[in-house]
């Protein structure tokens, strides 16, 4: 029996990278999963790969209406939710001196809005007792540089934790955070420009920094997840779990 045997779970972002790994992980535990995703035919691509139990929903999670129409579907179909794993954000190198208003709101709205009001419209379908799985950063406490903006979003969301831990107590509702260091995702190639060169480069400078002397792979934050939102963890509350290679602690 898996540990996530007979659960509902949604991953936001579950089209790529992170949030696909963890799709994958949760079918195999024994979940039935909704994935979310800003393009459908990668969100075809990824049910393709997770090969069943699984249902993709085309949506933004900063719009509202996206996120509505995705919990109606869920309440219309299975009727609650076990599982959330809040995991869409995304980011962007720029410096303080060149911050924009839309740069500013683009991955505020991506990576707090949206997460916020993931977390708030899938309240009346978890049952006491689901589990809430925010995806952070282990810039929540560094300050990469060139990074700033995404870096304050990721405070935020290891803050949002704290609160909602003890707003939730009462229904034995578990929130906590897994903050990756550096994964080898898709997003990693965005932050360059899709350049393989710089790449490689970034990849190898994150490197030095693990002292595991390698970047991790996205099942290796997979399992984390698992982890938190299933009963292994059954008291753990309000925790941010680095996975990271110990990038941060030593």
């Amino acid at each position: 029996m898996g540990k996530l045997n007979g659960k509902i779970a949604l991953v936001t972002g579950g089209n790529s990278g992170i949030g696909l790994a963890t799709a994958k992980r949760f079918v195999a535990e024994g979940a039935y999963v909704y994935i979310t995703g800003r393009r459908q035919e990668s969100l075809d691509a990824a049910v393709k790969e997770i090969g069943g139990n699984v249902t993709a929903i085309q949506g933004d999670v900063s719009k509202l209406e996206d996120l509505d129409r995705l919990f109606a579907q869920i309440q219309q179909e299975k009727g609650k939710l076990d599982v959330v794993f809040a995991n869409a954000g995304g980011g962007e190198f720029v410096p303080l001196g060149s911050y924009t208003e839309e740069h500013f709101d683009k991955t505020f709205n991506i990576n707090v809005k949206g997460l916020v009001f993931t977390v708030q419209k899938a309240l009346p379908l978890l049952p006491d007792g689901a589990t809430i799985v925010l995806n952070g950063s282990i810039v929540s406490i560094k300050g990469f540089e060139n990074f700033g903006v995404y870096n304050a979003t990721k405070a935020a969301v290891r803050s949002f934790a704290r609160t909602w831990t003890n707003e939730l107590k009462a229904r034995k509702i578990r929130v906590n955070v897994v903050s990756p260091g550096p994964i080898d995702t898709p997003a990693i190639s965005g932050l360059v420009g899709n350049d393989a060169e710089q790449e490689k480069q970034l990849k190898a400078g994150l490197a030095a920094g693990v002292p595991l002397g390698r970047i991790g792979a996205p099942d290796e934050l997979a399992k984390a997840v698992v982890f938190l939102a299933s009963e292994d963890s059954s008291f753990v509350a309000g925790v941010e779990l680095f996975v990271d290679g110990g990038f941060v602690a030593v």
